[in-house]
């Protein structure tokens, strides 16, 4: 595998014409591609794809303000997820109650765009924490600078439904089951989400997946436990429309319990 890239300006012509290809075939205009899509973002794509990590994008899987995630394929057609981090609209006013008290990063002194490379470590670093407790979510694969790799879910015709799309048969199972990984974070992975909800779970063959982790904080953050009742009291909420009657001020207590 290599571990250079020397792209010259035909690579990048070429790269370009791709883009252009993937906005005609999946309707993204290309104002908003080359929002996500600036000269440094191609670099670090031409990289991946130099190594051997990807072989091209697929589909675009959603696309928010932050990010815009791709469907990517290996070179040996396997599926990956490819989050792209936005380095012209991601504002550090929006996201700097996440960072800023997490002893893991410094953004002392950097400009925008380190500071969304951070908030990109970020991610995938509270990925890796998820994996080694065993709380289900997508296995992290690799980072560069904006770009996060990541486990795709879903299967060949398209990507894991949200939470919030999706007809329950088992309301009760699945919330017990999101309240023992807002446990398990906080417990074994000293870590809090801070956005714990229905638009931050997927739902792959009847089973969560909590996707969306670059907010997360550890628990020496002073907000740490601020945000700790705020995922509960979504989760409670969200699952009150099936009828169900939890009291999220019990569920904190029983959490932040000290066995």
């Amino acid at each position: 595998m290599s571990s250079e890239f020397f792209p010259d300006e035909k690579w990048i012509k070429k790269l370009d014409r791709q883009i252009r290809d993937l906005s005609d075939r999946v309707g993204l205009d290309r104002k908003t591609l080359d929002k996500v899509f600036d000269e440094s973002t191609l670099l670090d794509l031409g990289k991946l794809i130099s190594d051997r990590v990807i072989e091209y994008l697929d589909f675009p899987i959603s696309a928010g303000k932050e990010a815009i995630i791709f469907r990517g394929v290996t070179p040996d057609k396997k599926f990956v997820a490819v989050k792209i981090y936005r380095t012209s609209t991601l504002t550090f006013k929006h996201i700097s109650k996440y960072i800023e008290g997490d002893p893991r990063f410094n953004c002392t002194n950097k400009t925008r765009r380190g500071i969304i490379f951070e908030w990109a470590k970020k991610e995938f670093k509270n990925l890796e924490r998820l994996k080694k407790v065993g709380v289900r979510a997508p296995g992290p694969i690799k980072k560069i600078n904006n770009i996060v790799l990541m486990e795709y879910i879903g299967d060949e015709g398209r990507p894991a439904p949200l939470l919030k799309d999706v007809e329950l048969k088992a309301p009760k199972i699945i919330f017990d089951e999101l309240l023992s990984f807002i446990s398990l974070m906080y417990k074994k992975a000293e870590l809090v989400h801070a956005d714990f909800s229905a638009y931050n779970i997927l739902m792959y063959k009847e089973k969560p997946y909590v996707i969306d982790l670059g907010q997360g904080v550890i628990l020496e953050h002073p907000l740490s436990l601020e945000f700790l009742k705020r995922d509960i009291y979504n989760t409670v909420q969200y699952f009150s429309r099936f009828g169900l009657k939890e009291d999220e001020n019990e569920i904190f207590k029983r959490i932040v319990k000290k066995n």
